[in-house]
């Protein structure tokens, strides 16, 4: 393989607009290959006309967003072996400024990274609550990190050692494909330098909920996968929505059930001090966006957020559960 050689991979599901900005930001010297995954808004045609290989998967076997980058990435490496980089774009998210540049730098002066990537931005963060903490969760710590998102800049070696990103899993497939990658003594490394604009456009309650769904089952479906050897801040991530959005709150409705059927005052003091967790939680939470410099009506927002998103998460895990124990595959769960 060549060591400059780099090709990059969107998928993309009826991204319209999205998907427009996304092919056209990316620069010209470097072949795209474009997986669409049943998209009706005409994003396969428009791929077409940028010059862009484009994969149209078949419906029969699932839609995924891992079936979706390994399609693309073989499909890139058929049509020039010689590629040994890829960068992987979803096709909500704009290119930013010399990205491809900084990224195959860091990478290439590390012969021990299979992934980099950098600052994902979210292109409409002042529209809604929502899309702020899309932008706050982007903002990962700089250095080497357990795990990344989808896009990154993976070496190619790397990732045919790892067979690529698991097919089957719906949501987390890249802290899977990291994981993997760490127990073959690869790393991740996040990079000081702007990567992409997502634009999440996350823009009801609804919409949130279903993304905080999808992530709790993501949480489970990889703890369930690797046991023991899975992610440490996934096993944590379960954990809390276990605690907080299941163990306490019937705990919670116990409590009251039996105040209000005997009047028993200890039962009454155990509810009063089981609620007071959840208002010092919020208040732990609040104060430490406080100290990371966030306005304190963003913090209170957050805090709020995260603790209900507990239930919302809790869904998710309970959804990974009934697929699990029914033998059934559970579909996309898509937010937008």
């Amino acid at each position: 393989m060549s060591a400059d050689r780099t090709g990059v991979v969107v998928i993309g599901r009826n991204e319209g607009e999205r998907l427009r900005r996304c092919l056209l930001s990316i620069p010209t010297k470097y072949q795209v290959v474009y997986v669409d995954s049943g998209s009706t808004d005409g994003s396969v045609a428009f791929a077409h006309s940028t010059g862009a290989i484009v994969v149209e998967l078949d419906n029969r076997l699932g839609f995924t967003a891992a079936r979706a980058r390994n399609a693309g990435w073989r499909r890139l490496l058929d049509h020039d072996p010689n590629i040994a980089f890829v960068q992987f774009i979803d096709g909500d998210c704009e290119v930013e400024g010399d990205w491809f540049e900084q990224a195959l730098s860091a990478i290439k002066a590390e012969p021990s990274l299979a992934i980099v990537f950098g600052r994902r931005r979210e292109r409409f963060p002042e529209k809604s609550i929502y899309n702020r903490l899309c932008d706050d969760e982007w903002d990962v710590p700089i250095g080497i990190v357990t795990a990344c998102g989808g896009d990154a800049l993976v070496r190619l070696t790397a990732l045919s050692e790892a067979d690529g990103y698991n097919d089957d899993l719906i949501a987390g497939e890249e802290p899977d494909l990291c994981l993997r990658l760490g127990r073959a003594g690869w790393q991740v490394r996040r990079i000081d330098a702007a990567m992409t604009l997502h634009d999440a456009n996350i823009l009801r309650f609804s919409n949130w909920w279903k993304r905080a769904r999808r992530a709790g089952y993501a949480y489970a479906m990889h703890v369930s996968l690797h046991g023991r050897r899975s992610l440490a801040g996934r096993r944590r991530a379960l954990v809390s929505i276990l605690l907080w959005g299941l163990i306490l709150p019937a705990t919670l409705f116990i409590l009251a059930a039996v105040s209000v059927s005997s009047g028993s005052i200890i039962a009454v003091v155990v509810l009063l001090a089981i609620l007071s967790i959840y208002a010092l939680q919020f208040s732990r939470i609040f104060w430490r966006k406080i100290r990371l410099g966030r306005p304190w009506q963003f913090a209170a927002a957050y805090a709020g957020l995260l603790l209900v998103g507990k239930f919302a998460e809790l869904s998710g895990v309970l959804q990974w559960c009934s697929a699990k124990l029914s033998g059934r595959k559970s579909g996309l769960i898509e937010y937008k």
